[in-house]
Formats: structure tokens, sequence, C-alpha cells
């Protein structure tokens, strides 16, 4: 026959068995889980702080700045003021007259068997120029009177000084026989008897203006 042993075994001393091995390893698990969500936790707070912080800083030095003074009223109307001047520089170089060379183009086309008595011109800032319009008034920034021999002598030097770069809109003013009956012109200011009295009128032209 077999021996058998009928006898319990031997139980722990401390009357309790330990736990399964799955079950230590799963809350082993679930420990380091947890600790490393609290240190993710902790970390993500510790930047919110910190840049909390630096938002505070930067708001705090932009209130610090000061703000940008007022532009003065003197200094926006400078653009305005500048261009004025230039418009009225502009305007004044227009309206300006080499009188020398005037007379100098004159006296050119002056014909010969006409006599000059008098000649009065005006800048054109003076005299606005006005063209010769019919039944309008004549111009008057530039009139010349003299004396001649010919109605084809005056119209001849009327040709001539339309012609004149600085002269514009000359017109026959009147013509006809002078009622002096002795003298010369250049002794009593008018022509001599069964000689034409003219008078031709224009207006001067700026250096500014063309033709």
């Amino acid at each position: 026959m077999r021996a058998v042993d009928l006898l319990p075994r031997d139980a722990p001393r401390d009357g309790r068995s330990l736990p399964p091995v799955p079950l230590l390893v799963g809350c082993v698990g679930v420990v380091l889980v947890t600790a490393v969500l609290a240190m993710m936790f902790l970390s993500a707070s510790s930047n919110v702080a910190n840049q909390r912080l630096a938002l505070d800083e930067a708001r705090a030095a932009y209130a610090a700045i000061p703000a940008p003074p007022t532009p003065s009223t003197a200094n926006s109307k400078l653009p305005q003021q500048h261009q004025a001047r230039v418009a009225a520089l502009a305007t004044a170089l227009g309206q300006r007259v080499a009188w020398d060379q005037l007379l100098q183009q004159v006296s050119q086309v002056v014909p010969s068997d006409v006599w000059l008595l008098t000649l009065n011109g005006q800048s054109p800032s003076i005299a606005p120029v006005s063209p010769t319009t019919p039944g309008g008034a004549l111009p008057t920034g530039f009139t010349v009177t003299g004396c001649t021999y010919s109605q084809d002598s005056v119209a001849r030097f009327l040709a001539r000084l339309d012609v004149v770069p600085d002269l514009s809109s000359m017109t026959l003013g009147k013509s006809g026989t002078s009622a002096s009956a002795t003298g010369s012109a250049s002794s009593t200011g008018s022509c001599p008897a069964a000689m034409l009295t003219f008078t031709l009128q224009g207006n001067v032209r700026g250096a500014g203006a063309t033709s």
C-alpha cells in the first residue's frame, strides 16, 4: 500500500496571504501615472504663472511710457505756408518783365518812316492781360504813339509789333491826321501838320506766359 499524508499543511505564521502579482503591478502602475500627471500639472501651473508675471510686467512698462506730445498748430501749418510761398514766387516770376529786352525788340522793328512820341508799358501784375474782343475795351498794358506819313506805315509797324515775343494782342487804337500846323515831333510832343498820328495798343507778356 501507498502511504498518504493526511496531516494539514503549515499555515503562515501571521495568518494572512500575499496579494497576487498582477494586482501589485496594477497598483504600482496607478501610482506612477498619478505621480507623472501631478508633475505635469505643477510644471504647467508654473509656466502659466511665469507668463502672467511677464504679461503684468509688460503692461506696467507700457503704462509707464509717456504719451506723445500734441503737435503744435504752427508745425501743422508749415506745409500749407510752403505751398503758398512757392505759388507766390511762381506767380511773381511769371509776371516778371525784362524791360530792357522789350525796348530793344521794339526799337529794332520801328520802320524808318515812323517816329515815336510816347511809349507806355505796364507789368502784367498791374495791367492784367485781356485779349481784344469785338466791341470791347482795348488792351492798355502796352501803348505806343507816333507819327508817320501813311496808313501803310502804321499797318507795317503794327505787323512788326505783333511778332515781338514779349508783346501780345497788339491792335490799332486810333490813327488820323495831326491837327498841329507847325513844329516837329521832337520839339512839341505832337506830329507836324500833314502827318498821321497813330496809337497802337496791346499787352506785355510775362516771363512765364506763352504765345
